[in-house]
């Protein structure tokens, strides 16, 4: 009798031993997706050339998308017709003739690179008294910027530094390029507050916190 008892004893003994064996093993990690490579960075200009249209790109984006989006009957906007106290908008322009200005002012930089005869309808610095619609006054825009673009690509590493006579002085061809985008920016900024009295976000302020 007391060997049946050992030998169950061994039996249960055993049992024990090979359910602690056969464990559970532990669960595989899910593996990790892999993360998406990062975007590549745009590719720096490789001249003058591409590095200053790039800026001319910049700036037409931005002025022609302000000019698009003012009402046409909004193009004879000024300040001035707000009436704001202690404002100095009394003799400013309206909008359509800040954009006919800032036209002509890419005209009168940028033929001095490319050597273009400035267009004969301008004769003041608003620009051609006769363009009044805004389909007219936005194509005289652009087709200033095409100035720009050629003035641009009319740029090398050996002619950048070229003087140039400009307003009756003597400066580089890479001064001229650049001087046309700070006035063409400076314009934007005044195109940007016209648009904001009428109630208009600007285009490339859209979306942005």
């Amino acid at each position: 009798m007391r060997h049946v008892r050992v030998f169950c004893l061994l039996l249960m003994l055993s049992f024990a031993l090979m359910t602690l064996g056969q464990g559970t093993a532990p669960a595989a990690k899910p593996a990790t997706p892999a993360s998406p490579a990062p975007a590549a960075p745009a590719a720096a200009p490789s001249s003058y050339a591409a590095l200053v249209d790039r800026q001319v790109s910049s700036y037409e984006k931005n002025v022609v998308g302000a000019a698009e989006a003012m009402p046409e009957d909004k193009y004879n906007f000024t300040p001035a017709s707000l009436n704001i106290q202690g404002a100095a908008y009394g003799d400013v322009r309206t909008f359509a003739q800040l954009v006919k200005h800032t036209a002509t002012a890419n005209y009168r930089f940028w033929t001095t690179l490319t050597g273009e005869k400035m267009p004969e309808n301008i004769k003041g610095t608003n620009g051609p008294d006769e363009l009044k619609t805004k389909a007219e006054i936005i194509q005289f825009l652009k087709d200033s910027f095409a100035v720009g673009h050629r003035a641009a690509n009319s740029l090398t590493d050996q002619n950048a530094l070229e003087q140039v006579t400009f307003f009756n002085n003597q400066v580089p061809r890479l001064y001229v390029a650049t001087a046309c985008v700070i006035h063409a920016a400076d314009e934007y900024g005044q195109m940007v507050e016209y648009l904001r009295m009428n109630g208009i976000v600007p285009p490339a302020s859209r979306g942005s916190m």
